[in-house]
C-alpha cells in the first residue's frame, strides 16, 4: 500500500510540473529573381507570437496579430521592422525593398516583399536580422533561385549577412 501512495505521490508530482520544451526560432525566407519582370519574389515566414513580440518590444507598442482580430498600427511597425532587418544588395547596388502584404497560415505570419527594377547579377549580398535582436539562437534560412540555380544561407545574430554567386 505504502508503494501505490509513493507512486502515486511521485506521477501526480511530475505532472504537476509544467515542463516546456525548448523552443526553435526559425524563419524561411525565399528569394525569386523574375528576369523578365526585372525583379525580386520575397517571401518571409516567421512565427506570428515570436514576430509579435519582438514589434511590442521594439516599438513599445500593443498590437495583435491575428487572422482573427488584428489590432495597432501592424502594418506600419511591420514595414519599419523590415526596413531596419531586411537589406539586398545585387552587384553591389542596394535593392530597394517595398513591403507588400502579409497572410496568416496557422502558427505562421507569411510576409510578401518586392525588390523592383532589377537588372541581371551575378552577385547578391543578403541581411537578414529578422528577430535576432529578439532571440539569440535565431536562425534565419535564405533560399535563392536565379534562373534554375537554387542556393542557401543559414543566417543568425552573429553572422547576419552572406553573399551569393550566380551565373559565370
Amino acid at each position: 500500500m505504502k508503494k501505490a501512495l509513493l507512486l502515486i505521490l511521485v506521477v501526480f508530482t511530475s505532472l504537476s510540473f509544467k515542463t516546456t520544451p525548448h523552443k526553435f526560432y526559425l524563419s524561411v525566407t525565399e528569394i525569386e529573381y523574375k528576369e523578365e519582370q526585372k525583379d525580386l519574389q520575397i517571401i518571409s515566414k516567421v512565427f506570428i507570437d515570436d514576430f509579435q513580440k519582438v514589434l511590442e518590444t521594439r516599438y513599445e507598442e500593443s498590437i495583435t496579430l491575428s487572422k482573427d482580430e488584428e489590432s495597432g498600427p501592424v502594418k506600419e511597425l511591420i514595414q519599419k521592422y523590415l526596413r531596419s532587418k531586411l537589406h539586398i544588395s545585387a552587384d553591389g547596388k542596394e535593392v530597394k525593398l517595398r513591403y507588400l502584404g502579409k497572410k496568416y497560415d496557422k502558427d505562421q505570419l507569411v510576409l510578401f516583399i518586392e525588390g523592383e527594377n532589377l537588372e541581371p547579377f551575378k552577385k547578391i549580398s543578403i541581411t537578414n536580422a529578422v528577430l535576432t535582436d529578439m532571440f539569440d539562437d535565431q536562425k534565419n534560412v535564405v533560399n535563392v533561385k536565379v534562373k534554375d540555380e537554387v542556393k542557401s544561407l543559414m543566417l543568425r545574430r552573429d553572422a547576419d549577412t552572406d553573399v551569393l554567386n550566380f551565373g559565370s
